[in-house]
């Protein structure tokens, strides 16, 4: 067989992928995923929407290749976004939470008001935090009339993306999660890697609505018959499945401890290889399992900044000041600096390691000769800073970094990975092929199937394309670090 598919599902796109041994990408489909916002800070998704662009993006490349050359099929996805369905009629009994969302934001305060953050990190490794599932299920479960009856009754499922997509393609058959999207519900405990009783009655969860967390590493179901348009395919194993931040770590070839990556994408998700022991840290970042093989939990140190491409995406969508993505590095590169400008896009606030849920943007340091190159550079620049706060904390809990690899969309901006090196004082280095969370999500696939034979043959397959050395002397750097950590105080206090 010639290919691995993988699904790549992520917050404003469905894509679908064909790799070859070399890891090559043979074939390329995507969608656009349409974006609710009910209230101001609430963000939701269509599930229906999410599945048939994604089933839309495999139809495609089922046009330019046969379906008997594709060995299995991997999924990836946008991970904490929730949804629940009628097990006996696939249909969704609300629209998807999305991770953005920031609706439960009151009863994550009142859960650390009553104690439950040390309990809830002891068990899941995360911090309490509306950003996770657990918040946004009970909320669905309350305000759907009869929905918490039905729930009990087991005639309702939920699943995160990754779980929405496997029970489909397999036609109800697989309620499954793997281990890395289960991390992040803010109910599994990854030490015993089982749904913990006690924090599923603390939110008033029924445990017959969950998926059976699984290895992302091994087949899981098989495409059933009777799919429109995917007949040509039933019977093809579904052998890979990763939360796309656990799947770009993965595809970033980041199998050895202390390797790190960072993914520029709606938000920007730094994430460390900690081995097979766990890593508490102190520092608002979170622990998460990032794959099983061969029976060998690997953990990751994970920090998350909520807003990065989605500040240019702010720039060109909602301040029309540019037209293009691409327009926001020329802006920026006509410039030497910000002019002491300094963004930061707190939109639906901060994340790691300031946790901040009602940190708002702030744009400062403005004088009567600020450009709008000057804000396009202060916006790349922002993403770097949040970048940088990652990998600081992280040096801090789990010890020296190196090296940080990069992908993701705005990884192709020159500009800012060199503002990246140089505000971090290390190497960043940028792969030939940036598609990295799709062929994690393939590599895991091809792996339990044999299209791969171990790891050392996937570490061979990544090439770099750049590595960005730094150039900024220490002074110059710790005093724009400075200026980034006065505006991120503005922030918290608007």
């Amino acid at each position: 067989m010639k290919y691995v598919l993988a699904l790549d599902q992520g917050t404003t796109s469905s894509r679908a992928i064909l790799f070859n041994r070399r890891g090559a990408p043979c074939g390329k489909a995507q969608y656009s995923v349409h974006q609710i916002y009910p209230k101001p800070g609430w963000v939701e998704h269509d599930p229906m929407d999410i599945l048939e662009t994604q089933l839309h993006c495999i139809r495609d490349l089922l046009d330019t290749c046969e379906a008997k050359d594709i060995a299995a099929i991997g999924i990836t996805n946008q991970r904490e976004t929730t949804i629940l369905w009628e097990k006996s009629t696939g249909r969704p009994v609300h629209n998807a939470i999305v991770w953005q969302c920031r609706r439960t934001s009151r009863r994550c305060d009142k859960l650390i008001e009553q104690g439950w953050g040390e309990r809830i990190s002891e068990k899941t490794g995360l911090v309490i935090d509306a950003y996770f599932s657990a918040t946004k299920i009970a909320w669905i479960l309350e305000n759907v009339p009869g929905l918490k009856e039905r729930a009990r009754k087991g005639e309702i499922l939920f699943g995160t993306v990754d779980t929405w997509l496997l029970w489909n393609l397999t036609g109800g058959a697989v309620h499954a999660t793997d281990y890395s999207n289960a991390s992040r519900t803010m109910l599994f405990n990854i030490d015993t890697l089982t749904w913990d009783e006690e924090l599923l009655q603390l939110f008033d969860i029924p445990a017959c609505m969950l998926p059976t967390p699984v290895s992302g590493c091994g087949v899981l179901g098989h495409v059933a018959k009777g799919i429109p348009g995917l007949g040509a395919l039933a019977g093809t194993p579904i052998s890979g499945m990763a939360g796309d931040q656990a799947a770009a770590l993965f595809g970033q070839c980041c199998v050895k401890e202390g390797q790190a990556k960072n993914t520029y994408g709606t938000g920007c998700f730094t994430l460390m290889n900690v081995g097979s022991n766990r890593v508490r840290s102190s520092r608002g970042l979170v622990t998460s399992v990032a794959w099983a093989l061969d029976g060998k939990v690997t953990y990751a140190l994970e920090g998350s900044a909520f807003n990065a491409g989605a500040a240019i995406q702010w720039l060109r969508d909602e301040l029309g000041l540019i037209s293009t993505a691409r327009e926001c590095d020329v802006l920026a590169e006509s410039v030497e600096d910000t002019g002491g400008v300094y963004f930061v896009p707190a939109f639906t606030g901060l994340g790691a390691p300031y946790w901040d849920m009602y940190a708002r943007g702030v744009l400062c340091g403005l004088t009567r000769g600020s450009t709008k190159a000057h804000i396009a550079r202060a916006t790349l620049e922002a993403i770097a800073y949040q970048v940088t706060d990652l990998v600081e904390a992280m040096r801090l809990d789990a010890g020296k970094i190196t090296e940080l690899r990069v992908d993701g969309g705005a990884s192709v901006s020159d500009v800012m990975m060199q503002f990246q090196s140089d505000m971090l004082g290390m190497e960043v280095n940028r792969p030939a092929m940036t598609e990295t969370t799709a062929i994690g999500a393939a590599y895991l696939a091809g792996l339990a199937v044999g299209f791969w034979r171990d790891l050392a043959e996937i570490e061979q397959i990544r090439e770099t394309q750049t590595v960005f050395t730094p150039k900024m002397d220490s002074a110059r750097r710790f005093t724009l670090y400075r200026g980034w950590q006065e505006a991120v105080d503005k922030a918290r206090d608007s």
